[in-house]
């Protein structure tokens, strides 16, 4: 009996133990039926698009950047696609190994070594870099057969940006380069951050940084099957991408290479514009670059030529360059004399040669003064002692107020990026500029200087360009923009700026007044600017102004030959033709050219030449002018059409091909910054 009962036991917990299995399995089962209903059924859909993004990758597609042309349709900035060989760092071996090892299938030169070391040490160990741009069909294939060894090494093609004129308006054109870290971020936290998917280069510099938007155009996508081994298969959809607008500039290239060739070796700075609309015709800085250099990763010691050079070519002086405006600021002076009454236009004094205040003497360039002076004479003969009075009787306040609307020490918001807003000093300015209570007082012999250009006063050659053109477009000043037409990939074209201009509070008969006196600095026998002029066929009208760069004691005359060379007086022009309805108007600076009569008026004659008369100087006359000649002959102006454009190839295609020839085109359409002493005229 003891034994059935402890069988019976046994049996009991057994089937106890069996049920709590079961329903342990029961449960469980029950959990994976309730899981397997929720992934089936719940969330079917869901799980069926994960499942298949799992197999599939969205790859971008960059979109080609738009080109960039001059007025005439001559292209200044094109694309060329070519094959690169580029290293990742973080899946390549040790990098000093795998270039050598590298160059010993592919060429790689001492620059190419330092050109990709600055490029790793601006970006993240991730990026793939290229440690060598062009490569041909041989180098391709020879790296094809042997690749297996080179982990974190792909051959790749792309386009790359191309300018055929070389450093020709490499101010205004700008380039581009390899986006870096600040960039990078910059862009993830825009709206814009998915179009830049796949995209190394952005504008870093003039026309393709202001206009990168419709340069750069819209990414397009890819979505493309891939295995497990992460190759792709098989392409699924495609967006494609939309090319970028080509950007029309106002800009004449024919003009801007006369202009760059009269400079010569020359340092300094010229701005063309068309007084009414804006539209800049030449904008030259020099010394210039190659941006070329900068496409692919400009190496160290470029850079730091470019950078260390005395010369600064990286510098745009028409864009950030501020100049003591000297005498060209006279006729903005003859205007704040006239609208406040200070001066009639038949007022005269009698020129010593001198003005005296305080017991100081303020010479005037010409020994003796230039006899009876009312404002037409003044402006004419460059008379400073007419000018230090009209300063004294204005103030310095009354002054800023007159000319600020002219834009001069005013940003004038041209469309692109840098532009400085120079100096037109008044006594709130001074205060704010100094700390000191010496310092911020504002005494009468610092405006007795301004009223010849010198002292605080500095500008650009922009602003001085847009000032003058006010003056003569009856006191309408316009916004100056380089962007003339956008132009989509439906070949439809938008105007890149839209400006009605500021009218400025000037009576016309003033206008008149000084713009008549400007036209005899270039038509009278004693005008400034006569001998250039003489013999044009055209009217015209201008302001020469020299401005020193040291001082000089009341003792002492001004040598240039026992100066440094670069601390000899700038040469200044500006310049309008045709006199009766201006269509350009000139604002040129030449570095330590003397006076701006010698140095700087031939190039506005040649450049009116040209833009009026469709004539190209000699080669024999652009080197006088280079040489500071200004007596030397115009000599036989040729047809555009004449003129020989050397050729040069177009960096990434071969030698054969030769740049664009502008000038086989149609004619042109026509619609530093110390305290200087500003001196002569």
């Amino acid at each position: 009996m003891t034994e059935l009962r402890n069988v019976e036991a046994d049996l009991a917990r057994f089937r106890r133990r069996v049920l709590v299995a079961a329903l342990v399995v029961l449960v469980a089962f029950g959990l994976v039926v309730a899981r397997l209903v929720v992934l089936q059924v719940a969330r079917h859909s869901d799980l069926a698009e994960q499942a298949e993004s799992n197999s599939t990758a969205l790859v971008p597609i960059v979109p080609t950047r738009g080109l960039i042309e001059d007025r005439n349709g001559i292209v200044l900035a094109n694309n060329y696609s070519a094959y690169t060989l580029e290293i990742t760092p973080s899946k390549a071996g040790p990098l000093e190994q795998t270039i050598d090892e590298l160059s010993r299938v592919v060429e790689i030169t001492p620059r190419d070594r330092r050109r990709f070391r600055k490029l790793l040490d601006d970006s993240k160990s991730f990026e793939s870099l290229p440690i060598r741009t062009r490569l041909s069909d041989a180098e391709v294939a020879r790296f094809a057969a042997q690749r297996y060894r080179f982990p974190g090494v792909e051959v790749r093609a792309r386009l790359f940006r191309t300018y055929p004129f070389g450093a020709l308006a490499s101010h205004a054109i700008g380039y581009v380069g390899r986006i870096n870290a600040a960039e990078k971020e910059r862009i993830e936290d825009s709206d814009d951050a998915a179009n830049y998917r796949g995209t190394d280069y952005i504008g870093k510099l003039g026309i393709e940084q202001s206009y990168e938007k419709q340069l750069h155009g819209t990414t397009g996508v890819q979505e493309v099957e891939i295995s497990a081994s992460g190759r792709a298969v098989r392409q699924l959809a495609s967006i494609p991408a939309i090319p970028g607008d080509t950007i029309k500039l106002s800009i004449d290239i024919r003009l801007q290479k006369l202009v760059e060739d009269l400079f010569g070796d020359r340092r300094g700075a010229l701005v063309a514009l068309d007084p009414r609309t804006g539209e800049v015709l030449a904008f030259v800085s020099k010394p210039d670059f190659d941006p070329n250099m900068f496409v692919d990763g400009i190496d160290t010691e470029d850079w730091t030529a470019l950078n260390d050079s005395p010369d600064k070519p990286l510098l745009d002086r028409a864009l950030r360059g501020t100049y003591p405006p000297g005498s060209t600021f006279k006729p903005f002076m003859a205007m704040a004399a006239l609208q406040t009454g200070t001066r009639t236009p038949q007022q005269t004094i009698a020129d010593p040669g001198y003005y005296m205040f305080a017991g100081h003497k303020f010479r005037d360039d010409k020994p003796g003064g230039h006899g009876i002076v009312d404002m037409h004479k003044a402006i004419v003969e460059s008379c400073d002692t007419y000018f230090y009075g009209v300063a004294h009787d204005l103030g310095v306040d009354r002054i800023h107020d007159q000319i600020a609307p002219y834009g001069l020490g005013q940003l004038t918001g041209i469309d692109i990026p840098g532009e400085v807003r120079g100096l037109l000093p008044s006594t709130a300015w001074k205060r704010a500029a100094y700390r000191g209570r010496p310092q911020q007082k504002w005494f009468p012999g610092d405006t007795i200087s301004l009223g010849i250009g010198q002292g605080y006063n500095h500008f650009t050659m922009l602003q001085m360009a847009v000032g003058t053109a006010a003056l003569v477009n009856n006191g309408l000043r316009m916004k100056p923009h380089i962007g003339m037409e956008v132009i989509g990939p439906n070949h439809q074209a938008e105007p890149a700026v839209r400006d009605a201009g500021v009218q400025i509070d000037a009576l016309p008969a003033n206008l008149a007044v000084v713009k008549n006196a400007m036209e005899g600095v270039t038509s009278l026998p004693d005008g400034t600017a006569f001998a250039p002029f003489r013999g044009a066929p055209y009217t015209s009208g201008g302001k020469t102004g020299t401005a020193q760069l040291v001082d000089i004691k009341a003792n002492q005359k001004y040598n240039a030959s026992k100066l440094n060379a670069r601390l000899r007086d700038n040469a200044l022009f500006t310049a309008f033709a045709p006199a009766d309805h201006p269509q350009i108007v000139l604002a040129i600076v030449v570095e330590n050219g003397g006076f701006g009569a010698e140095s700087a008026a031939p190039i506005a004659r040649r450049v009116f030449d040209y833009w009026l008369l469709h004539e190209y100087p000699s080669a024999q006359d652009i080197l006088a002018v280079q040489k500071g000649e200004a007596s030397a002959p115009i000599g036989q102006p040729r047809p555009v059409a004449d003129v020989p454009w050397p050729p040069s190839p177009t960096p990434g295609g071969s030698a054969d091909t030769p740049a664009p020839d502008p000038f086989l085109l149609p004619p042109p359409s026509q619609p530093a910054t110390s305290k200087p002493i500003a001196r002569k005229r």
